[in-house]
């Protein structure tokens, strides 16, 4: 996970964070006792820059990261664009767009201060991620719309088959 961090520092993005999977899958790993670590389906890097908006800009970083580290599935989005993408309200920040994920367990980032330093922010707390307990954030209950996603990410994602030992939480 260092090795991933380190190589997502290296490009000096404004605002960055490593979220989402990279962070909840390895506390439930940890808590079901595995001894290697589950493969993520991507690893989630996100900036804010209002300055280039560009997706154009996303899939370069995408390039210069897989020269990094070619094993690694990467996905990076710039959250200053994302609320378009979404139909939504802009975000204000990383964080801010983090705390808008759908699931509380997934609302998770990290990165590195200038001292290599692990530097965690969890908007929703980490009470559910530790608890194994898989809920929507408020954001994903304030409306039909965003409920009827929160449902079907839990059945497209069918986490309880990888950690049985969560429990998940319905709308």
């Amino acid at each position: 996970m260092m090795e991933i961090l380190k190589a997502v520092k290296s490009l000096d993005l404004p605002d960055w964070w490593i979220c989402a999977g990279f962070v909840r899958a390895k506390i439930w790993d940890t808590l079901h006792g595995f001894s290697e670590r589950t493969n993520p389906p991507d690893v989630d890097v996100i900036y804010f820059d209002n300055e280039n908006i560009d997706e154009l800009t996303e899939k370069c970083l995408e390039g210069k990261l897989r020269r990094i580290i070619p094993d690694i599935p990467w996905s990076v989005k710039n959250e200053a664009r994302m609320h378009v993408v979404n139909n939504i309200s802009p975000y204000s920040s990383s964080v801010d767009a983090i705390s808008k994920f759908p699931e509380t367990a997934t609302t998770l980032g990290v990165k590195l201060n200038k001292n290599e330093d692990v530097i965690l922010t969890a908007p929703c707390g980490i009470d559910d991620v530790i608890n194994l307990e898989v809920k929507p954030t408020t954001y994903f209950t304030e409306t039909k719309e965003r409920a009827a996603i929160y449902e079907d990410r839990i059945i497209k994602k069918n986490w309880k088959s990888i950690w049985h030992m969560i429990k998940v939480y319905h709308t």
